[in-house]
Formats: C-alpha cells, structure tokens, sequence
C-alpha cells in the first residue's frame, strides 16, 4: 500500500510552546497555525462566549498595529489570515507565499502577545458579536445541531453554544478577558502548526524570535461530561421541522474511532448511505439528511440530522429506528464495507495535497492528543474495521439505550 510522502517533524520552542511543521516542497505557499486550549469548553458559566469574544478581540488592534493595518498588510502580500473557534480549540492562522514567512509569523505573535482590548473596541465587538447571534437564529439547521448539544451535555461546559448568548456576552468584561487570556493563552496551551515550502532553519529561527514569550499556569482539570437523554423541542416561525438526534460515543482516545467513521459513513455520511436513500432518494421525505460523529477529548457523540414536514416526522423517525436497528443487527455488506473505506482513503489523501489542511490536521491532533496522528496510520486503521467490529460498535452506540432529541418546530 502506498501513502503520500510525508513527513512532519516536532519541536519545543525555548518557552515551551510546541510546534509541529511539515514540508511541502512542491508548493509556493506555507499555511500557519496558532492553535490554543481556548473553547467553549474551558469557560464557566458566566463566561460562556468569552473564547470567541477573545478570538474576535485579537484582529482590532496591537500596540504594533491597528485593525486596519493587519488586514492591509496582509492584502499587501495577497496573504490570507483568519480564525475559528470551536469547542476544544480557537486556531489563528495564514496562508502566504514562502517569501513572506517573516510578515505572516510577525503578525501573528503580534496578535497573540500584544492585543490592546481597549474598552472601545469591546463595545463594537460585542455589537458585532450579538449579530451574529441573531445571525445564527436565522439559521434552523444550526439551532437544532447546537441545541441538542446544550441537552444531553447540560451540566458541562462542553454543551455551551461557542458563541454565548445575548445575555452572557453583555456580560463579558475586559477584566474577564485578560483573566482568561492569562489562564488559557500560555506556553503548554499552544501549539504551532505550520505546512508547505519553507527552510525548516528560517521557520524555528523566526518562531524562537517571535514566540519567546508567556508562563504556564495552573488550570483546573476538565470535568467529565455525562450524557443526558431526553425529548426536547422548541416554537419558532419556520416552515419545516429541523429534527437533531444524537447517541453518546467514543472519545479522542478511543482507538475504535475509525470504527465508528466508517459505521457512520455507511449509515448517513454519504449520499450512497442508507439514511439518504431510504428516507430521501426512496421515500422523498426530506431535502437533507446526514449523520455525523464528534469527539473531543473526554467525550463523544454520533449525532443525524434531518429537515423536513411535520406531517412526515413519524414516519422518518420509524425509518431511523429500522436502519438503526439494522446496522445492530445485521453485518454490513462487504461492498458496503469496501465503500467507505475507499471514501475515507480518499478523503484523506486528497486533504493531503491542501497545506491548510495538514496544517489543521497537524495541529489539532498535537494540541489535544499530544501526538499527531498520521495519514498512515488512519488508514491502516480504517483497514482492520470488519463487519464484526462495526456490529460491535453499533450495539456500543445505539444500544446503550441513551438518546436525546432535539424538535424545532412551527407550532
């Protein structure tokens, strides 16, 4: 079997920083990545939203530069920087030409070390924050992904919406910033990912140079979060109904992960699955349906998701019951089998040819396993799931007998 040639190498940074850094000398670009432990779960209560307020906060302004200044500089280089937040991690990053490593890492480290959060800047982001809220309450498909989280994770931070609320980023302080930046921004919390054509010499010389800084602090340890079944539902002006289903499953550390993304491509993740050509292509009861997992470092989910009429909610609901029961039950196809696992293969591979995407791949797996998982060893992985083992890990999954539902609805 053959893999993509490619190699990452790992290395501590004088303050303690780690940074993991893969060549790509076929490229005329380099992606680089600041990924930090800061995400909704981290926060407490009174805090929910403040990593993303942060995340928006780093782009206004640093004792080096103005807002508009970071962003003309990089339009300059036809350079492109930006962030996320999610759940484990908030990641800042860029992707420019080679020869302008220097400005790209310089912006970054000034970001990271020297944002001023002046109170003036707070109070615009915070307008700016609050409508994409309401944003996002545009967006039913959202609500029900997020909201059946809230449910079944309803006494862990790891169940917050990542953005807050209206209500709790009002409350959002500058002193609750700098706290946070202070407990969450430091040395052991950070990992440097970077991809594509560079001199490995230049890279470690520029990050030593720019990345110098910053303690670690003690932080309390996370708090494991325990599932909650339950039906939910929620009233809202839409013309469909937006159905979220999700199942507790495996962690970041399990190592029937592959398992479970080759069961969960079989069943919904595909337009080949059996989800989709049941209830869609068969019975055309919906537009969309799909299933997915997510899994952190304490915790997982396999979760489906469906829009469609209320008059045909019973009857889908029965059909994911029968395709569920049947994945439980019966032994997948080897043609089946063979499918998914050419899918996630593929998948692979081709993200492969993308230096954001091995940047992200690269970084993320450092930050919360402390090891980055390879191309390699994913695949060969994928390759031992069975029919027996997917059987073994669909009863794990659907038969523990814990589910939540979450129903957004018209009336």
């Amino acid at each position: 079997m053959c893999f993509l040639c490619i190699m990452y190498k790992i290395f501590d940074l004088q303050n303690g920083i780690r940074l993991v850094y893969e060549k790509m000398p076929s490229l005329q670009s380099v992606s680089i990545g600041i990924f930090v432990k800061s995400g909704s779960m981290y926060e407490t209560e009174k805090e929910k939203g403040i990593s993303h307020f942060i995340e928006h906060m780093l782009f206004k302004g640093t004792e080096n530069r103005s807002a508009k200044k970071i962003a003309e500089e990089m339009d300059f280089i036809g350079g492109h920087i930006n962030a996320y937040t999610a759940r484990e991690c908030t990641c800042y990053y860029t992707k420019v030409l080679s020869k302008d490593i220097a400005l790209s890492i310089d912006i970054l480290s000034d970001m990271y070390y020297n944002s001023l959060f002046r109170e003036e800047d707070i109070e615009l982001e915070r307008g700016v924050i609050i409508e994409e809220i309401n944003m996002y309450e545009d967006s039913p498909e959202d609500i029900a992904l997020d909201t059946v989280c809230e449910h079944m994770w309803r006494d862990n931070p790891l169940g917050y919406i990542i953005s807050g609320t209206e209500e709790s980023v009002k409350g959002i302080t500058r002193e609750m910033m700098i706290d946070y930046l202070h407990r969450r921004y430091t040395p052991e919390n950070t990992v440097i990912s970077v991809a594509g054509n560079f001199d490995e010499d230049e890279l470690i010389s520029l990050l030593e140079k720019y990345f110098c800084k910053g303690e670690n602090i003690s932080t309390p340890a996370l708090i494991t979060p325990h599932f909650h079944s339950g039906n939910y539902e929620r009233i809202k002006d839409i013309e469909q109904v937006h159905l979220s289903i999700a199942y507790p499953a495996y962690d970041l550390t399990s190592d029937k992960l592959y398992t479970m993304s080759i069961m969960n491509n079989i069943l919904g993740g595909s337009m080949s699955s059996r989800l989709f050509q049941k209830i869609r292509e068969e019975n055309g009861l919906c537009y969309s349906i799909y299933s997915y997992t997510a899994s952190f470092p304490q915790a997982g989910m396999l979760g489906i998701y469906t829009g469609l009429d209320e008059e045909v909610l019973d009857e889908a609901l029965k059909m994911i019951d029968k395709e569920i029961n049947r994945i439980c039950t019966e032994k997948v196809s080897d043609y089946e089998l063979s499918k998914a696992k050419s899918q996630l293969k593929c998948g692979i591979l081709m993200s492969g040819e993308s230096s954001g995407s091995r940047m992200s791949a690269n970084g993320k797996s450092l930050l919360l396993l402390g090891r980055v998982r390879t191309d390699e060893e994913i695949i060969l992985s994928s390759e031992k799931v069975t029919p027996e083992s997917i059987l073994e890990s669909a009863n794990e999954i659907f038969g523990s007998g814990q589910k939540a539902i979450f129903v957004l609805k018209n009336q």
